[in-house]
């Protein structure tokens, strides 16, 4: 089935005044909307995207995850740190360990719900 084919231009002369409007009152601003695609930046990683499914299932140190995702503990390391950076994940030290966990539900949320799109999609 070959895909619809839309002409991308407007044959209205006016904008809808009424609906530009009401959009304009509601749409994000440019500060939240980079920090939302700084959240989607996280999931456009595939080492991102395991060490957060990792992390929704238990919290675990740097070389528990290390271990897991069968990379080493630099590049665990320089994940997290920019999966904190973005308020994504939290640590908490205990000793000389380092453990990680999901910062909220809405992180765990927008990976399941992530997670069911592409799994309900046809590949």
């Amino acid at each position: 089935m070959d895909p619809v084919r839309v002409d991308e231009t407007c044959d209205l002369v006016e904008p809808d005044q009424d609906g530009v409007a009401l959009v304009r009152e509601h749409l994000l601003p440019a500060p939240m909307a980079d920090r939302i695609a700084g959240s989607f930046w996280a999931l456009a990683d595939p080492t991102r995207v395991r060490i957060i499914h990792a992390l929704t299932l238990a919290e675990l140190c740097n070389c528990d995850l290390a271990e897991v995702l069968g990379i080493s503990e630099s590049a665990v390391s320089h994940q997290m740190r920019d999966l904190r950076l973005m308020n994504l994940v939290t640590a908490e030290r205990r000793g000389r360990m380092v453990f990680y966990r999901l910062n909220d539900t809405h992180v765990r949320h927008i990976f399941e719900d992530s997670l069911r799109h592409v799994q309900e999609s046809p590949s």
